[in-house]
């Protein structure tokens, strides 16, 4: 713990309050102070921690802000005249709390005080929320780098550096371990770093092996090498970095991901379409509301594992004549199974109708290759991490059911083997966070209900998985499924829907909201939420070979040599 003032001071408290902020007294340019500093304020025995969301000019006498002196005035009158009437406040959202006990150099006091902590008398000092305020012309610095490390954590084993603060480059962590506890989201508007961001969070999580981890590439950005749109430059692969602990798997039996080879495909049984599945792409399809109905009637002829098959093989419009000469449905036909188990013949005919984008799709079969979904589940309880790249497959209905159908099957394992595990106290499942792109497509309010990843982001942390949600459009997720996020990270929202939404349930948020909205558009990013201590605009990291040479000398990989690292980073 620290126990030293921060290096700069910058001003004094002059007035304000736990609701309405902190009003502070710079003794320093304007300029040397941005919003979102973070900022330290010392009293007595305590410490405050608080953010600056806002810069007020102000003056003694309105008169002496009106009327311009430098014209009428010498340098030198007008620099004492105005220091002396002239000045600038800040607003500081006030955040934790920290006791550090008495000056260290009151040896007698310090020591005292220790010894009540060790012996119990008094609990081990550790931020707090704010519960009260510092008293009038309290000192305030900006934050040192030991502040930074006593909030964000220093450079421990889990300790993930995200960024940097904005004014002096101090390094800011966040623990990846906390980080996989809860549900997360990564959000910015088109075109602000949102998958690069995502490409440093995952090498993270693969790194420091906090976590398994299972990308939806709807886009195939994560997996192999690509080209910057904007830029034309190299973007690295996790694949390229991880070869060892990544696998990346294409959709369809020789489906190519940018020209390469995946460690193996994946092909959907016809058996593991689960009328669930269907009903999930009822506004995708254009479904009617008959079709619940008619999915129960196919479940209820040929089972959970054949309907779909049995569904896929019945004609349409097939006749035959009967003994009598007249046409009748012809026994494999559609109409003929819906006469026969009483479902309307017209309705089990649109259904399938519908889905016969469904039926057409080459990825799903009647007998794959190999269990791909076994594969890829067994990869993840292994500790390795998995790519699913899309390929040519980037419409809505591919993403829909792909995802929602594995993610059912993962949710199934995990909820097996942590119940296992509570049984008999062996063999605790690993911790999976799944990274899904393009969120609001599965998680908006007519979808979240019908979904597996709603009930993911609203339930399944306590069996070990967690999402990681990235979009550029906040607002269109369900308010409930956001609620449920733990550390959100978001770059420079334009739309006021979007920014709310961001900064849905967090304290102080009417003074993060212009904040956010004024970040630059590319590289600055703000964390908040529950999975870090205090909201703090930072400068991202850069994706680049900078990055990747800093992240094997932060890691926290157990049993890895550096050679061995240097050699599974590509280096």
């Amino acid at each position: 713990m620290t126990n030293q003032k921060s290096d700069i001071g910058i001003g004094y408290v002059v007035g304000g309050g736990l609701k309405e902020s902190l009003n502070v007294r710079l003794t320093v340019p304007s300029q040397q102070v941005q919003e979102g500093a973070f900022v330290v304020i010392k009293s007595g025995n305590w410490q405050y921690y608080g953010l600056v969301t806002d810069l007020r000019l102000g003056a003694t006498d309105p008169r002496f802000a009106d009327e311009h002196t430098p014209a009428r005035m010498p340098a030198g009158i007008t620099g004492l005249l105005q220091g002396q009437t002239l000045y600038t406040n800040l607003e500081v959202l006030p955040t934790l709390m920290l006791e550090i006990g008495p000056d260290p150099a009151d040896t007698e006091a310090y020591n005292s005080w220790r010894a009540e902590i060790e012996s119990g008398l008094r609990d081990e000092p550790r931020s707090l929320p704010v519960k009260t305020i510092p008293p009038h012309h309290a000192e305030v610095y900006l934050a040192s780098p030991g502040d930074i490390a006593e909030i964000f954590g220093g450079d421990k084993k889990g300790n993930f550096v995200i960024g940097h603060t904005r004014e002096q480059g101090h390094p800011v962590h966040i623990n990846l371990n906390r980080f996989v506890q809860r549900s997360s989201g990564i959000f910015g508007a088109t075109g602000t770093g949102k998958s690069f961001l995502a490409r440093i969070v995952l090498a993270g999580l693969i790194q420091y092996n906090a976590a398994s981890v299972l990308v939806f590439d709807m886009h195939n950005e994560y997996g192999p090498d690509d080209v910057a749109s904007d830029t034309g430059q190299k973007v690295v692969g996790l694949k390229s970095k991880f070869s060892s602990r990544v696998r990346l798997v294409g959709l369809g039996r020789g489906a190519l991901v940018r020209g390469q080879t995946p460690d193996f495909n994946l092909e959907i049984p016809m058996s593991a379409i689960m009328p669930e599945d269907i009903e999930l792409l009822t506004r995708e399809l254009n479904l009617k509301e008959t079709t619940p109905t008619t999915l129960d009637a196919l479940v209820t002829s040929f089972g959970r594992e054949n309907w779909f098959s049995a569904f896929r093989n019945m004609s349409v419009g097939g006749v035959i004549e009967d003994e009598n000469g007249k046409k009748v449905p012809a026994p494999d036909s559609v109409a003929y199974w819906a006469n026969a188990n009483g479902v309307n013949v017209m309705a089990a005919e649109g259904l399938h109708s519908k889905l016969r984008r469904v039926f057409h799709l080459d990825y799903v079969v009647e007998k794959p290759a190999s269990d791909g979904i076994g594969e890829m589940i067994k990869s993840l309880e292994a500790g390795r991490h998995v790519i699913l790249s899309f390929g040519s497959h980037e419409s809505d209905l591919d993403y829909l059911l792909v995802s929602n159908l594995l993610t059912r099957r993962i949710r199934n394992a995990w909820e097996k083997s942590t119940n296992e595990y509570r049984s008999t106290g062996e063999g605790e499942p690993r911790p999976l966070v799944i990274v899904v792109e393009e969120a609001h497509k599965l998680l908006n309010r007519e979808m979240a209900s019908q979904t597996t990843f709603s009930t993911i982001a609203r339930e399944l942390r306590k069996y070990y998985v967690t999402l990681l949600i990235i979009d550029q459009r906040p607002s269109q997720i369900y308010d409930e499924v956001m609620s449920q996020l733990g550390t959100r990270i978001s770059g420079w929202l334009g739309d006021d829907d979007d920014i709310r939404a961001v900064l849905s349930g967090l304290a102080g948020r009417e003074a993060l909201r212009g904040m956010l909205a004024r970040l630059q558009p590319a590289e600055e990013v703000l964390l908040l939420g529950w999975g870090v201590p205090m909201p703090l605009p930072v400068r991202s990291r850069r994706y680049d070979d900078r990055f990747w040479q800093e992240l094997l000398k932060q890691t926290a990989t157990v049993g890895m040599t550096g050679a061995q690292a240097l050699q599974d980073l590509g280096f």
